[in-house]
């Protein structure tokens, strides 16, 4: 109450339209669908915000950076949480068998993800997600002598088929189930520490 015994005025709220929880779901949205479209160079945040019924200034309000909403919407948590979890003398083939034979999903976002690799918060974020998702799990199962050793070597040889399959469509054969076989027993080699 002010002296006279009134009491405040309620603050007045800025004209505007109100923020609704649903605009960053859209916006999320759209950018998960352009970007996989497109890839990050082809999607501009215009393009997102027109998709999301939005404009590019509240894309950024509520996401910060173009490079902060590919990192939100192209995420690869799901693909690779859990990954190398499970019996470790079957191991090599279960890992394919997820990444790359289960469905095209993860083959997809992964060639959305290279395609921004010369971003320096996506080479970051894939670093850490790999570090996290595969060499750390790893190193802490693994028998034998070193183990972190042999978690890097693993995920290298996951990253390699991966971008391999991605990028080049003159490997689109190392799907084939018997490129898959001697890839899964090169795994499998590692996770063993079995002598050549």
């Amino acid at each position: 109450m002010t002296a006279s015994g009134n009491t405040d005025p309620a603050p007045t709220r800025r004209p505007g339209r109100p923020r609704s929880p649903e605009t960053p779901d859209a916006i999320r949205r759209a950018a998960t669908k352009l970007f996989a479209e497109r890839g990050f160079s082809g999607a501009s945040l215009r393009d997102i915000a027109t998709e999301a019924g939005s404009d590019p200034a509240v894309v950024i309000r509520h996401f910060g950076s173009k490079e902060k909403l590919f990192l939100e919407a192209v995420t690869v948590a799901p693909q690779l949480r859990g990954l190398v979890e499970g019996p470790l003398d079957t191991l090599g083939r279960a890992i394919l068998q997820r990444l790359i034979e289960a469905d095209d999903s993860t083959l997809r976002l992964h060639a959305t993800l290279l395609g921004a690799l010369d971003r320096p918060d996506v080479r970051r974020y894939l670093d850490e997600s790999t570090a996290r998702n595969i060499i750390e799990p790893l190193t802490e199962r693994l028998p034998g002598p070193n183990p972190e050793l042999r978690a890097q070597l693993i995920a290298a040889q996951i990253g390699g088929i991966l971008m391999s399959i991605c990028l080049f469509e003159s490997s689109a054969h190392l799907r084939g189930p018997e490129s898959l076989r001697y890839y899964a027993n090169a795994i499998q080699t590692l996770i063993d520490d079995r002598e050549n």
